[in-house]
């Protein structure tokens, strides 16, 4: 089983990176996240899951624990293969992920092609409880910064920041777009009234 592997970036693709590690090149398919954080010629290190089926073993690679621990969550789900939880990786950060399942919302996974109405609720019906642990931490909590027991938590302040922006005018698909987008740009601020005006500048034409 392979835990990591460390290399030189020899070439990166739409969905997958090669590595040479000692003069073998592994591949590994990425989310659009962690190939973003990657560059040919240089040294990286990516967290692995081997997927192994009848017809083939395939790697997965992974810039973050909490991405891969996402991603084997996702697979786990009917109708959600290896592809499919790369893409909606690629269209959702983890906090994103978390948030949705946090508030029941299949709408964030429903914009991502290929996830219909049903697969949108299956995700959410079988993923809520199943946010998974880092070292201890919860993603969302890690994600967000949440602070125990001195704040309402993300959850909280995602649902009543997309309720401002939905009382101030915006559509409600516009409002979810523009909250996660102020969250996860706000490493520090955990008030409505201080993520209002940045979640405001999102939404400016």
């Amino acid at each position: 089983m392979i835990g990591h592997i460390k290399g030189i970036v020899e070439s990166i693709t739409k969905d997958s990176v090669l590595i040479d590690v000692g003069g073998v090149g592994y591949l590994a398919f990425c989310s659009a996240s962690t190939l973003s954080g990657l560059a040919i010629g240089q040294t990286c290190k990516l967290k692995i899951l081997t997927h192994v089926r009848e017809d083939h073993i395939h790697l997965f690679g992974f810039a973050e624990e909490e991405e891969k621990a996402w991603f084997d969550l996702l697979i786990g789900v009917q109708g959600v293969g290896p592809k499919m939880a790369l893409s909606i990786l690629s269209n959702l950060r983890p906090h994103e992920v978390a948030g949705a399942l946090a508030l029941e919302d299949k709408a964030p996974f429903q914009s991502i092609s290929g996830v219909g109405p049903k697969l949108a609720a299956r995700l959410v019906t079988e993923l809520k409880q199943k946010t998974p642990t880092v070292e201890g931490i919860s993603s969302l909590s890690q994600e967000l910064g949440q602070k125990q027991n001195t704040n309402p938590g993300p959850p909280a302040i995602l649902g009543d920041l997309i309720s401002a922006l939905q009382n101030l005018g915006y559509d409600e698909g516009s409002a979810r777009h523009a909250a996660h987008t102020a969250l996860r740009n706000s490493s520090n601020e955990d008030e409505v009234g201080l993520l209002i005006p940045i979640a405001l500048k999102v939404l400016a034409p």
